[in-house]
């Protein structure tokens, strides 16, 4: 997996998303240990808050980011962007008011919400070969879940010797690190998009996506991910702290070993991939979320199976989402993958928004047996779903016909069209919407 480091462009951009992943995981820490200053009990509204600004600024900044950014070199956006920031993580640490924190992390949140679908576009671009480009995406999900066991233990020993505060400056550093390293990085030059109106662009990653069956098939699949993660995230506290009256290590352990199943799949997976098609992986990784789901209702009443559950739904998490980036390369066009990538972006993160409140209303009101009952309900709704939208494996090569275009047209005159069953003229070859092809032919 690791030969695809031997790309110096990647390697470049693979260290500077370690390194401003690093960044982030240090100010969260840092970020609650401030909202506890300002806020004392309250801190825990003041975090719910900034999360659900995050959601929101992730939903509705991300496309219209991208539409505004598409005409600009890309190397210019990401450090313009991981400069915004930087100076955001240097304000932080002078708050003294809880409505600052929140204008701060809009700010902060829009950046990153620009800045990540970008970033996610220029990866195929940089690996064309779907060998290569698929170790990036394992490693790119090593990387997260890295940084979600890192970044907590790297806070602590920093916090042994200084304030919180300086954590916002290992953020500053993170992010200017990471501007670097993409200022050294020698990015392809993006294809130039056509000429558009502002709503033609900021919508249009989004009706590529809704207009393309395996990626309603992977909207539905972005339900069940987040089901289960919400599951996870929301209420392992919950769980092991209050149910099972054990110590923060034990929750510590717990997501551990959901990070851990998530790791193991990725280390696995270009392997698995060069063997089994997208499709059956994904929808195998989800159908393992609602199993885990429904199995927590009797299995979650012991930390020791709880371990092993939070494991399972690891594998099952990383075995459905880590393959949407090969979805997403296939479905578009190199000039529109990053409004794509931002709409992947925004429609993932709107299956979050429904379900961190959803797990947490339900573990709060009606017991986290209800939640994982309802939560597990949610996941298999979504596999059906996504198996009945997502119908079978594709042909690269798909027959259509273009009924609408004029004779003398140069796309029928790159792919000449013959005669179908039905007299009309049909021609073949990988289908992406774009303007030549507005819709998915039917069946």
């Amino acid at each position: 997996m690791l030969d695809v480091l031997r790309n110096t462009t990647y390697r470049h951009l693979f260290l500077a998303q370690i390194i401003a992943l690093l960044g982030t995981g240090l100010a969260t820490v840092a970020l609650g240990l401030l909202a506890f200053d300002l806020a004392g009990a309250n801190a825990g509204a003041v975090l719910g808050t900034a999360l659900a600004i995050k959601m929101v600024a992730y939903i509705g900044v991300a496309p219209v980011a991208s539409a505004f950014a598409e005409r600009l070199p890309r190397k210019t956006v990401l450090v313009a962007l991981d400069l915004i920031r930087a100076a955001v993580a240097l304000v932080l640490p002078f708050v003294t008011q809880i409505w600052q924190i929140y204008i701060l992390i809009f700010v902060l949140q829009s950046a990153s919400a620009a800045f990540t679908p970008t970033f996610q576009a220029t990866i195929p671009d940089v690996l064309p070969d779907e060998e290569q480009y698929t170790r990036a995406l394992s490693l790119s999900r090593l990387a997260y879940d890295m940084e979600s066991l890192v970044s907590p233990a790297l806070a602590a020993l920093l916090l042994s010797v200084v304030s919180y505060h300086a954590l916002f400056g290992g953020t500053v550093v993170g992010f200017v690190a990471s501007a670097i390293l993409v200022v050294s990085a020698v990015l392809p030059r993006g294809k130039v998009a056509t000429k558009r109106g502002i709503y033609d662009r900021t919508t249009r990653g989004l009706r590529i996506y809704i207009a393309t069956p395996r990626l309603q098939g992977l909207l539905a699949l972005n339900l069940a991910i987040a089901a289960g993660s919400a599951m996870v995230i929301v209420n392992t506290v919950v769980l092991v702290q209050s149910k099972f009256g054990l110590s923060q290590t034990f929750t510590a352990a717990a997501l551990a070993a959901f990070g851990t199943g998530s790791m193991l799949v990725a280390l696995m997976l270009p392997i698995v991939l060069e063997r089994l098609p997208e499709r059956r992986v994904m929808l195998g990784g989800a159908m393992v979320i609602a199993a885990g789901l429904l199995l927590g209702f009797v299995a979650a009443h012991w930390y020791s199976t709880l371990v092993v559950l939070w494991f399972v739904l690891g594998l099952g998490y990383s075995l459905a989402q880590t393959p949407s980036g090969r979805l997403l390369r296939r479905s578009a066009h190199p000039e529109d993958r990053p409004a794509l990538f931002a709409a992947q972006f925004a429609l993932s993160h709107a299956c979050w928004l429904i379900t961190y409140p959803l797990a947490g209303w339900l573990g709060a009101k009606a017991g986290l047996s209800t939640s994982f009952l309802v939560l597990g309900a949610v996941a298999v709704v979504s596999v059906m779903l996504a198996g009945w939208l997502w119908r079978a494996e594709e042909s690269p090569q798909v027959s259509h016909t273009h009924d609408a275009l004029p004779a003398g047209h140069p796309h029928l005159a790159e792919h000449k069209p013959m005669s179908g069953p039905d007299g009309r003229a049909t021609h073949a070859h990988e289908f992406v919407i774009d303007d030549d092809h507005p819709r998915w032919p039917s069946h």
